[in-house]
């Protein structure tokens, strides 16, 4: 073998070698559990003054619980969405700073308002609205059901 072919082959080896496990492990499927359903019967309470709840002290925060994001947002009020992303099952969705406060799958870009309608109309995959939660603040409990 010419010394040309061998680095030749020895590049493609090497290229395959190192891209393959990046490619297996950026990619996420039902084995690794990422895949959830939609949770049913959310009827949960946070304690406000807690330490889980720390995060929704200032406007924007959100924490994550029973497969629920539930956040505070920049008018002061809570809000609760799944975490379940109605794009493709992903438990992904959050709560971030964009247009006002959205709810948002990191996965494939999914976008949602903060009342589960989608915002990306571009994706047919995309066009299915979350479900958003009830929340019911009693002093310093908050009640997230549906």
């Amino acid at each position: 073998m010419e010394r040309k072919d061998f680095l030749r082959s020895l590049g493609a080896g090497a290229a395959f070698a190192l891209t393959f496990p990046c490619l297996q492990g950026c990619s996420k499927d039902d084995i690794n559990g990422n895949k959830v359903e939609q949770p049913t019967g959310v009827d949960f309470t946070v304690d406000l003054t807690s330490q889980e709840a720390q995060a929704l002290v200032p406007n924007g925060g959100f924490i994550l619980k029973n497969l629920v994001v539930i956040a505070k947002n920049f008018e002061g009020e809570y809000v609760a969405a799944t975490q379940v992303c109605s794009h493709e099952s992903y438990d992904q969705v959050r709560f971030v700073n964009q247009n006002g406060g959205i709810f948002y799958c990191d996965v494939h870009g999914s976008r949602f308002d903060q009342d589960g309608t989608p915002l990306n109309q571009v994706d047919s995959k995309t066009a299915k609205p979350i479900k958003i939660y009830n929340t019911e603040l009693n002093g310093s409990i908050l009640r997230v059901f549906e």
